[in-house]
C-alpha cells in the first residue's frame, strides 16, 4: 500500500544512515510525506520516533522551531510507546476472539442439526394432518394477537437460538482499552500532515495494520466497498452460495433442508442489515487474511462536505473505534465545526461523541503557512510559467520537449485505468510523463477518480492554458483544487502554464469572487462518467441542506481554507526539497524500488 507522507522519508533515511547533516538543501519547514509498505516485517530497523525526528530537524535547522508542534510531536512519541504493548494486548485479543467465534458457530450448528433431526423425525412436513393443523395455527395465532408483522416467527426464533448459543459458548472477549488516538486540527501549512506522517512512518514494524488515507481516496475506497458489498449480498443469497454449502450434503428431506437454508439465509440478512460495518472491516483488514494486533488508521483532511460523507464516516469511524482501531486524523476545523450546515444532526452527533471518547483533539494553533518558508534556492529550472503569452508558451513548450527526450520514449494517446471500471484517455504521455490542458481535465465530467489514476500512473505532469478562477467556471476550479489535492498526495512532478501568478489564481475576477471548492463531485459506478448534480445549482440534493444552507456552507470560511490550501501547496510543488522527493516518494518509484 502506498502510503503519502515530502522529507520525512528523505530524513528518517538520514537519521538511520548519519548523512543528515551532509544534506546540502535547508528546510525551514515541510510537509513529512514517506510511502510505507506493510510488508516491513518487524525485525527492521524502525524509524526514528516524531519527537527525536522533530528535534533533530530543529537543530540541523531543517525546521523552524514551534511550540504548538513540539507539543504535538510530544503526543505522537506517547502514543507511540504505548502502542507496543497494545499491539501484543490485540494480538491476544484476536486469537481468543478467532476460537470463540469458531465455538460459537460449531454451537449454533450443532443446535441446527438437533432441530433439523427433530424436524425430519417428526415429519412435520410430511404428516397427512399437516397442513389442516397449519392453518388451524395461523388462524388462532390472528385471533389471539391480529395480524402479526411476516417473519416475526423467524426473529424470535433466531434470537431464542443466539440466547443459548451465547450460554454455551461463553462470554465474548473482553476488548483492551485502547490508547486514545489523536485529532489536530489547524490553518492551512501549520504543519498537521507532516506531524501526523512523522508519526505514521515510525509506526512501521509496530503494527502491522495500518492505513494512510487522503479524504478523495479514502471517499472513493468507502463508495467501492459498499458497491462490492452490495454485490456480495446478492450472489450469497443464490442456494448454491458458499453459506449454504454444508447444508447440500445432509441426510435430510428437501423441506428440512429448505427450513435449514432459510434459517441460514436469516442470519446471514440479520448481519448484512449495517451495511457499513461490513465496509468497516474491508477498510483497514481484509478479513480474507488472518487478522492480529492493533489498527491504525491515519485519515488526512477530515471533511462533512455532504450527506453521504457523513453517514459513511460516522458508521465507519464509529465501527472501527468501537473494534479497536487507533485514528490519528487532520483537519481544518475541531470535529464539533466540521458540520457547519447542520446536515443529518443526529448522525453527525454520534460521530463527534465517539471522536471525544476515543481521540485527543490538539489544535495546532500555528497562523503560520511554513510551505511559503521553504528555501527555494538551488531552483535550476522553472516550473510554474505566467502569464499565457507567446514567450512562456514557447518555454513551456521547449521543457516539455526536454523532459520527453531524456525519457528517450515518443509520446502517444493512452488510456489509464480509473475506479469503477472506466479508462481515461490521455492526449499524450509515455514514460511517466503526461500533457494536458487545463480544460480537458477540469472542463468535463471529471472527478477525484480520474486525478488519483493520473497521479498514480504518471510522475511528471504538464498541464497548460490555467485560467484565473472565477464564479463563472467555479465549477473547473473546484475540480483543479481536487486535482492539485492529487497530484501533492501522491508527489507528482508538476509543470504549470497559467494566465496569473500562483497567489493569484484564485483571486477571481471582475465576475467576482468563487464559491466553496472544498466539496468534491463524487461520483458512482451508476452515475457512469456523471458527476453529482452541482448543489449550487440545483439548490438542494436529497437529504442534504436546503439552498439557504448551501448559501452560508460556501460563502464563508470554507472556500479559503481550499483556496489557501491549493496556493500553499502550488508554492510547495516549486520547491527543490520537493522536487527531490519525488524519485523517491513517487509510487511509481515506489514500485520500482520494491522489485
Amino acid at each position: 500500500m502506498r502510503v503519502i507522507t515530502s522529507a520525512t522519508l528523505l530524513l528518517c533515511r538520514s537519521l538511520s544512515d548519519g548523512t543528515l547533516g551532509r544534506r546540502s538543501c535547508t528546510l525551514q519547514s515541510t510537509r513529512a510525506r514517506c510511502y510505507c509498505d506493510r510488508s516491513h516485517s518487524s525485525g527492521e530497523r524502525r524509524n526514528p520516533g516524531p519527537l527525536v525526528l522533530y528535534k533533530r530537524m530543529v537543530k540541523d535547522g531543517k525546521l523552524q522551531h514551534d511550540i504548538f508542534q513540539e507539543k504535538v510531536a510530544m503526543e505522537f512519541e506517547d502514543l507511540l510507546l504505548r502502542l507496543e504493548h497494545y499491539e501484543k494486548e490485540m494480538e491476544e485479543y484476536h486469537k481468543k476472539l478467532a476460537n470463540w467465534e469458531n465455538v460459537r458457530e460449531n454451537e449454533r450448528r450443532r443446535l441446527m442439526l438437533e432441530e433439523a433431526e427433530l424436524r425430519q423425525k417428526d415429519g412435520e412436513w410430511t404428516r397427512p394432518n399437516y397442513r389442516e393443523s397449519w392453518f388451524l395455527e395461523r388462524w388462532m395465532l390472528r385471533r389471539r394477537r391480529g395480524n402479526p408483522e411476516p417473519g416475526v416467527g423467524r426473529m424470535v426464533s433466531y434470537l431464542n437460538r443466539e440466547r443459548k448459543i451465547d450460554s454455551l459458548a461463553g462470554e465474548r472477549p473482553v476488548l483492551p482499552q485502547a490508547p486514545k488516538g489523536i485529532y489536530l486540527y489547524g490553518n492551512v501549512g501549520s504543519g498537521k500532515t507532516m506531524l501526523m506522517d512523522m508519526f505514521y512512518s515510525a509506526t512501521e514494524g509496530i503494527v502491522k495494520h495500518r492505513r494512510r488515507f487522503h479524504f478523495h481516496e479514502a471517499m472513493l475506497e468507502i463508495h467501492e466497498h459498499m458497491h462490492n458489498a452490495w454485490k456480495n449480498k446478492i450472489i450469497d443469497r443464490s442456494l448454491h452460495s458458499r453459506f449454504f454449502n454444508w447444508i447440500h450434503n445432509l441426510p435430510f428431506d428437501l423441506k428440512v433442508k429448505e427450513w435449514l437454508i432459510g434459517e441460514e439465509r436469516y442470519k446471514q440478512e440479520t448481519r448484512e442489515k449495517h451495511i457499513l460495518h461490513a465496509v468497516a472491516d474491508k477498510f483497514l483488514v481484509d478479513r480474507q487474511s488472518a487478522k492480529s494486533g492493533a489498527t491504525i488508521l491515519c485519515f488526512d483532511e477530515i471533511q462533512t462536505v455532504d450527506v453521504f460523507a457523513i453517514v459513511a464516516l460516522s458508521g465507519i469511524l464509529r465501527s472501527l473505534l468501537s473494534s479497536g482501531t487507533i485514528l490519528v486524523a487532520t483537519s481544518n476545523r475541531a470535529p464539533e465545526d466540521l458540520n457547519q450546515d447542520g446536515m443529518q444532526k443526529e448522525i453527525f452527533q454520534k460521530l463527534v461523541s465517539k471522536l471525544d471518547e476515543c481521540c485527543q483533539k490538539i489544535s495546532v494553533g500555528s497562523e503560520i503557512d511554513y510551505r511559503r518558508l521553504m528555501p527555494s534556492e538551488n531552483s535550476n529550472q522553472v516550473r510554474y510559467f505566467w502569464p499565457l503569452n507567446s514567450d512562456n508558451c514557447r518555454e513551456f513548450d521547449k521543457i516539455w520537449k526536454e523532459v520527453i527526450s531524456q525519457s528517450g520514449v515518443k509520446p502517444t494517446f493512452n488510456a489509464i485505468s480509473v475506479m469503477f471500471g472506466r479508462v481515461l484517455m490521455v492526449p499524450e504521455s509515455c514514460s511517466g510523463i503526461a500533457r494536458f490542458n487545463f480544460n480537458y481535465l477540469c472542463g468535463r465530467a471529471t472527478g477525484a477518480a480520474d486525478y488519483i489514476a493520473i497521479a498514480r500512473n504518471y510522475h511528471t505532469v504538464f498541464i497548460s492554458d490555467i485560467p484565473v478562477m472565477s464564479m463563472r467556471i467555479r465549477d473547473k476550479a473546484r475540480r483543479f483544487i481536487t486535482l492539485i489535492d492529487e497530484l501533492y498526495n501522491h508527489h507528482c512532478c508538476l509543470f504549470c502554464l497559467a494566465d496569473a501568478s500562483i497567489e493569484d489564481l484564485f483571486e477571481g475576477t471582475d465576475e467576482g469572487t468563487l464559491f466553496d471548492l472544498e466539496s468534491f463531485q463524487f461520483e458512482t459506478e451508476t452515475e457512469g462518467v456523471k458527476l453529482r448534480r452541482d448543489v449550487l445549482t440545483a439548490g438542494s440534493v436529497g437529504l442534504g441542506p436546503t439552498s439557504t444552507g448551501i448559501a452560508s456552507l460556501m460563502s464563508g470560511q470554507e472556500e479559503m481554507f481550499a483556496f489557501r490550501r491549493a496556493v500553499s501547496r502550488l508554492i510547495e510543488m516549486q520547491k527543490p526539497l520537493y522536487i527531490e522527493g519525488v524519485h523517491l516518494l513517487h509510487p511509481m518509484y515506489q514500485q520500482h524500488g520494491h522489485l
